[in-house]
């Protein structure tokens, strides 16, 4: 009796700012509607960090209720109508339909992740937020009229390895800890490890890029090609072995990254061909 083929699911996991954007979502809009000069909005927000010894992206999100006070440029429609600002690298708007219709030919389910330090209703109102399955970032308590009162979370380079985890599990809940520690057999986890291309471009994506190289995934870093000091000053991620492939991040039909992408999703598809065929072996010569 032929056996039914359990469906082949490999997941994207995306940074955002600097990855997919082309420099901090905040810097789009919400830095200008306070007044300041981006580099300046991060030397107080480092100088925050320092002063109060804070996490940096604590330090910013504090940063950006304090500057908001008595407006509403931190609130959360403004947030998200801020997300129709985001610029994003070449090729990015039409990333997602070609690599799912390459998946869907070759009997790969695509599903797309963002995991960012980023600021989430900002996410929320780009015009890519629609192809990803989970957007992971950071996020504010608000309050009646919409303003924020407290973090509600942040996302730090080590926190963002717990949704690596909940990709795995299919777990979505940020207040569910208990399912997400308790055991769950492999056969049963949605995106295994080995099927997860993590994409990145810089130091608070090392720990994501190193778990999910060392659980068989793949770890791509990405820079931009108009920026050559970015490029230099990330070439650890190779150096070092944290990534599998480095490249410039260009999204467009034909890039090198585009090419592997599709190469990484064929040999996804040929390796859960072949476990099948193996488990299939496995249980008829056991019934022998």
């Amino acid at each position: 009796k032929k056996m039914r083929e359990k469906k082949t699911v490999a997941a994207f996991m995306y940074d955002f700012d600097n990855t997919l954007s082309t420099k901090d979502m905040q810097e789009y809009a919400f830095i200008p509607s306070i007044n300041m000069d981006a580099k300046d909005f991060w030397a107080e927000s480092n100088m925050y960090a320092k002063k109060y010894n804070m996490d940096s992206i604590l330090a910013a999100m504090y940063l950006m209720t304090v500057k908001s006070r008595g407006t509403a440029n931190a609130s959360r429609s403004n947030l998200i109508e801020q997300g129709k600002t985001v610029e994003f690298h070449k090729g990015v708007d039409s990333w997602f339909d070609r690599i799912n219709e390459f998946g869907r030919a070759n009997g790969v389910e695509v599903e797309h992740y963002i995991i960012s330090s980023g600021i989430k209703p900002i996410i929320e109102g780009t015009s890519i937020a629609r192809h990803f399955k989970q957007i992971f970032a950071c996020d504010f308590v608000y309050d009646e009229s919409g303003k924020p009162e407290w973090p509600a979370i942040a996302v730090n380079y080590t926190s963002k390895l717990q949704f690596l985890y909940r990709i795995n599990k299919g777990i979505w809940d940020i207040w569910d800890n208990k399912r997400l520690n308790a055991h769950m057999d492999e056969e049963d986890r949605p995106v295994p490890f080995s099927n997860m291309i993590y994409v990145g471009d810089g130091l608070t994506d090392v720990p994501c890029m190193k778990l999910t190289r060392q659980n068989g995934g793949y770890s791509i870093g990405v820079y931009d090609p108009t920026k050559e000091g970015n490029r230099i000053g990330n070439s650890y991620l190779m150096t070092d072995d944290r990534v599998n492939f480095y490249v410039k991040a260009d999204y467009s039909e034909g890039s090198e990254l585009e090419e592997i992408a599709k190469m990484i999703l064929l040999k996804i598809r040929t390796e859960s061909i072949l476990e099948r065929i193996t488990e299939r072996h496995a249980k008829s010569v056991s019934n022998i």
